[in-house]
């Protein structure tokens, strides 16, 4: 399927692409609210601006797709792989990517408030500047990760791993740490 013939499908009233191929499209600014996009491969995509709220990744692939700001509010990418994508300054309030791969991924200045964020692998990713206030981040890998400067406020990181995790600037007011003891 290429590009035109899916904007021509989902203008039509078709909501279920599960396991759909688009590899490298382009789909800047498009509007694909609760898309059904299950299994499909979005590999290398340009997602620029996109609007998937309330949209069903869940197992997509999304490798190296640049997804920056992206209006991505209630996305459920429940063990999506994403693995070097490009989410700066996208909206992924509560958010599901729970069990996701997300290494190396660029996520700075993204809003994640209240994302569901557990057992998700994010070693070696770009959170400078991210809100993750409230979310949940229990049993996450985030070894090498920069949290430059994130908001952390009532996160969950209980059983997290946080070794070589850059904290510098961040705000962990009522933030629940990985041995359980809660942040002042």
């Amino acid at each position: 399927m290429d590009t035109q013939e899916f904007l021509q499908q989902y203008a039509a009233g078709e909501r279920n692409f599960s396991r759909v191929n688009l590899v490298h499209v382009c789909l800047t600014n498009a509007k694909l609210v609760g898309a059904h996009l299950t299994g499909a491969h979005l590999v290398g995509a340009d997602l620029r601006g996109v609007d998937l709220t309330n949209a069903h990744l869940e197992q997509a692939k999304l490798n190296q797709a640049c997804l920056a700001d992206a209006e991505m509010i209630e996305v459920c990418l429940i063990s999506a792989e994403m693995v070097g994508a490009d989410l700066s300054g996208a909206d992924l309030t509560k958010a599901n990517l729970s069990g996701a791969d997300l290494r190396g991924v660029k996520l700075g200045g993204a809003d994640l408030k209240g994302a569901n964020l557990s057992k998700t692998d994010l070693r070696g990713a770009d959170l400078r500047g991210a809100d993750l206030s409230g979310a949940d981040l229990q049993e996450a890998q985030l070894e090498g990760a920069d949290l430059d400067g994130a908001y952390l406020e009532a996160a969950d990181l209980r059983g997290a791993a946080i070794a070589g995790t850059t904290l510098k600037g961040v705000g962990l007011a009522s933030t629940r740490m990985p041995d359980g003891s809660v942040h002042a």
